[in-house]
């Protein structure tokens, strides 16, 4: 994200992340940062928040090299081009990376997260959490790191046992290997399993996040994940179509909060730990979070319940929640964001995003055709 060009809302999202970071910022002074992923969501995000830190934080800035193959994103490198601390490699994470430069801390963020991505590009699904945590873990073992970062998922819980919800970092999941997520969901699990060999092998300081719907300004309007669908669904004053029967339920992690859970696990968490981040305050059930958007944007538009398209993958776990116990008796980790000013958030920015207000006619019939309401989708 290029400084000059963020909108008010994410400026001052990034600057509550690093105010929020302040006290643990100072271990990154004069660091060298590797980041897969960096040209997606998450990656933008942590890019910004490590580019305020150099402005205003840190006495020695850190240098951030940020890789992505752009298969579900778009590159701009106008802010990458503006800043002598930040490296931008078109590269691929499932091949050795071309890094000659030692490098302190390597976040292993790349990964295609959405449904419709992870069932368009199964193998790449795979080969990038696999073979990317594998050759980043390689990288790692061959430099003195302060910290590895592998990012997961909770879709590793699966459609969790009642009895499991809230989950704890515990649960063993409930997971099919052969199921139509399990591209996306197995190779997370396998993930998980390298990355922890590598720590009691080599020592490599290994910590993993697993993300609860994270959601906020800069996602995409076609990403198909709940949130960006509804805010689009509404902004355009389109019935907002809810799966099945709409009792399937979620919690949403704002993203200021997401980011300061991220990095605090990067940089305090305990080497060989698995981490939930989340937000525990609201389990929404869908139907009613497609009443929420509605209610915020009071524009007229109406919720729809809809079959399940034959394209959905089928599996859907009917409820997530996390269980933030460990992380906040460790790391003191308090989400702050509440799901109603997140999402009003979100709407102001996306109201004043092109691509949410000004869709093309065709594909706003596409979307409708496809009913592409991401219904529980995670980060």
């Amino acid at each position: 994200m290029n400084h000059a060009s963020l909108s008010p809302i994410v400026e001052e999202d990034i600057a509550t992340t690093a105010a929020l970071l302040r006290e643990i910022a100072h271990a990154l002074s004069g660091k060298t940062v590797l980041i897969s992923g960096g040209g997606g969501f998450l990656g933008r995000y942590f890019l910004g928040v490590f580019r305020f830190f150099n402005r205003e934080l840190l006495e020695k800035p850190c240098r951030v090299i940020s890789v992505d193959n752009y298969i579900t994103s778009e590159r701009d490198r106008s802010g990458d081009l503006a800043d002598p601390f930040v490296l931008s490699l078109w590269a691929d994470v499932t091949q050795p990376l071309p890094i000659r430069e030692p490098v302190d801390y390597i976040i292993h963020a790349a990964g295609l997260a959405s449904p419709v991505y992870y069932q368009k590009y199964p193998l790449e699904t795979i080969e990038s959490a696999v073979l990317g945590a594998k050759h980043l873990l390689e990288l790692g073992r061959k430099n003195p790191l302060g910290g590895f970062l592998l990012f997961s998922s909770s879709e590793v819980y699966g459609d969790p046992d009642p009895r499991a919800v809230p989950t704890p970092e515990t649960y063993c999941g409930n997971v099919s290997s052969v199921g139509p997520r399990s591209c996306y969901d197995e190779s997370k699990r396998l993930a998980e399993t390298l990355s922890l060999v590598y720590h009691q092998q080599y020592g490599v300081p290994v910590r993993i996040v697993r993300p609860f719907n994270v959601y906020g300004p800069g996602m995409r309007h076609d990403d198909r994940r709940v949130v960006p669908m509804f805010a689009l669904r509404a902004l355009q004053r389109a019935p907002l179509p809810v799966h099945g029967d709409g009792h399937q339920t979620r919690t949403f992690c704002y993203i200021t909060d997401a980011i300061v859970g991220f990095l605090t696990v990067l940089l305090s968490g305990r080497p060989g730990n698995v981490y939930n981040v989340g937000n525990d305050d609201t389990e929404i059930r869908m139907i009613d979070l497609a009443k929420l958007f509605t209610e915020l944007t009071n524009n007229g538009a109406t919720v729809e319940t809809i079959p399940y398209p034959d394209t959905y993958p089928a599996g859907e776990p009917q409820r997530r929640c996390p269980d933030l116990t460990k992380i906040r008796t460790e790391l003191a980790y308090a989400p702050t964001v509440s799901l109603r000013d997140g999402l009003q958030r979100f709407l102001w920015w996306a109201a004043a995003e092109p691509s949410y207000t000004k869709v093309q006619a065709e594909e706003m019939r596409t979307l409708t055709r496809a009913h592409a309401a991401r219904a529980g989708s995670r980060q």
